[in-house]
């Protein structure tokens, strides 16, 4: 376990990158993962900070082995299974010391000198999170692509983000700076699976993040992302995490789609119907470069939050 954190002097003018990996049960494919880090991806006074979810397989003794090869790779531990990737990576940026954060899953492979190259578009656009244009999807060889995401060019904003899950947001792989982590409340630690990553995105973008896609480039994405929707449909309630994570800014939200993923018919099943049901933003919540935090208070009604509280307590009765 950390014992102490750095000294948090956020230093937000630098443009190096923490490169955060959380790492639970991964030794069968950590080292691919990091290796791609260091083809052309990691600069002088970068950092690479991996976080052990107390593995019980060989994760630790593999994040020793690659210690020994590249030094500058910084190992915590936690002394208990946290259970999710979002506790790994909050450890990690906690610890780290640069202004940009890059979370790369433990499973994940970026393509060679790629990630200098967003780093800049970033910073020319002065945006708070650049991500890939696509992914590229595969099992066990990344020279076999099974399927590829390729999202909408330049900006992503909140309403793309309720329009389906195919954004950026679910991959949980894009840079980012510390303050946007800041500003969105930090990776929720209590949602887990596939849904803590979706859930970050959302945030950052409900709190006036700008996210830009750079067209034309990509990273290698293991195949069973989607699959973890399926996967976890019958075990959790996707649609109540969502609504759990949308609900200080339901006031963004069209009334009209309030009742709807409130309703007794659609409030287990919304979020699994985006694409054919996708969520409105009302018109005075967006503008040419998305709503401002500053206005977010602004916005807020009390008789509809008041509404909104009321439906609420009603669904935790049923």
């Amino acid at each position: 376990m950390l014992a102490d954190f750095r000294d948090k002097k956020m230093t937000y003018n630098n443009s190096k990158i923490s490169f955060i990996i959380p790492a639970y049960n991964c030794a069968d494919t950590l080292v691919e993962s990091i290796e791609s880090i260091f083809k052309g991806n990691f600069e002088d006074g970068d950092e690479v900070i991996i976080v052990n979810d107390a593995s019980t397989d060989k994760t630790w003794q593999i994040i020793n082995d690659l210690q020994k090869k590249y030094p500058v790779i910084e190992a915590i531990s936690h002394n208990i299974n946290k259970g999710s990737a979002a506790a790994g990576r909050n450890t990690g940026i906690d610890y780290s010391k640069n202004n940009l954060i890059f979370c790369l899953d433990s499973d994940n492979v970026l393509a060679p000198r790629i990630v200098p190259v967003l780093k800049k578009y970033l910073l020319e656009n002065n945006a708070d999170v650049a991500t890939f244009g696509e992914l590229h999807f595969f099992k066990d060889d990344i020279k076999k692509i099974t399927h590829k995401w390729i999202f909408k060019d330049n900006q992503i904003e909140l309403k793309d983000a309720l329009a389906g899950y195919k954004w950026p947001g679910p991959s949980g792989n894009y840079l980012f700076t510390k303050r946007s982590w800041l500003n969105a409340g930090r990776y929720n630690e209590s949602i887990g699976g596939a849904y803590d990553s979706w859930a970050f995105g959302i945030k950052q973008l409900a709190m006036g993040s700008k996210m830009i896609t750079m067209k034309n480039s990509f990273y290698y994405h293991r195949a069973g992302h989607e699959s973890a929707f399926i996967r976890d449909k019958d075990k959790i309630k996707p649609s109540l995490i969502a609504l759990s994570v949308l609900i200080n800014f339901l006031d963004l939200i069209e009334e009209e789609d309030v009742d709807y993923i409130m309703s007794k018919e659609h409030r287990y099943s919304w979020f699994d119907n985006l694409e054919k049901r996708p969520i409105s933003l009302k018109k005075s919540a967006v503008g040419i470069d998305g709503f401002k935090t500053t206005n977010l208070e602004q916005k807020r009604h009390l008789g509809f939050m008041d509404k909104v509280v009321k439906k609420i307590k009603y669904i935790l009765k049923k």
